[in-house]
């Protein structure tokens, strides 16, 4: 079941990582989609940050950092699969 948990607000295309406002729960190993209007991947969660510091799981009203593998953009919209 596809979950919405989060939209993209900023991406660091130096460094490849996403930042994502999260509406739901997320933890490392989830299977996230990211789909915006020229995005649409899938890819597991190896890490989160949350201002610098590694975290297993993050909650609704939380900013999470993550490395991504393709571009994305200010709101695309992410899924737990």
């Amino acid at each position: 079941m596809t979950v919405e948990v989060g939209e993209v607000t900023h991406y660091f295309t130096n460094i490849g990582v996403g930042v994502i406002e999260l509406n739901g729960q997320l933890e490392v190993g989830d299977t996230i989609r990211i789909k915006g209007a020229h995005t649409d991947f899938t890819q597991e969660v190896d890490s989160m940050e949350i201002d610098g510091e590694k975290v297993q799981k993050a909650e609704t009203g939380q900013s999470v950092g993550m490395k991504v593998k393709e571009r994305v953009r200010e709101g695309d919209v992410v899924y737990r699969e």
